[in-house]
């Protein structure tokens, strides 16, 4: 049971793969958004050909729990990719994520610019990861 994780941004997608066991998220790369139906179409052939059979998606709630614009548009993309790919979806809290990654790279001792290259597969990587310690099934 291969997952895959992404971290929808507007400009880039962070994007985490499972292992085949579904306990171990990894960094698999960043896609730089073109338009909705360009980044959906891209992101479900990845999908298929890394032979995932779910997909999670870092969900970016308000502070306050409430979902916004941002979430909104989260949702229209990773309905799509799921649709596309005609694959199960699920959503994870994504909460400062980014800041976690940012805060792991600065302890690894990572410079600012190869921080900003990696971020969003990182936070992938602990969206995904998160989802896959909850221990539930695709």
């Amino acid at each position: 049971m291969r997952v895959l994780g992404l971290d929808i941004g507007d400009r880039r997608v962070g994007i985490a793969l499972s292992d085949e066991t579904g306990t171990i998220a990894s960094p698999h790369g960043v896609h730089t958004r073109r338009s909705a139906r360009q980044d959906a179409v891209c992101l479900a052939q990845l999908v298929r050909d890394l032979g995932a059979t779910a997909i999670v998606v870092g969900l970016p709630l308000n502070m306050d729990g409430t979902e916004g614009e941002q979430a909104r548009r989260t949702r229209a993309l990773a309905e799509a990719v799921a649709r596309e790919a005609g694959l199960p979806l699920h959503y994870m809290d994504e909460r400062l994520t980014s800041a976690e990654a940012d805060r792991a790279m600065i302890e690894g001792g990572l410079s600012r610019r190869a921080r900003k290259e990696r971020e969003d597969a990182l936070s992938a990587v602990l969206i995904l990861q998160a989802w896959l310690d909850r221990g539930v099934p695709p």
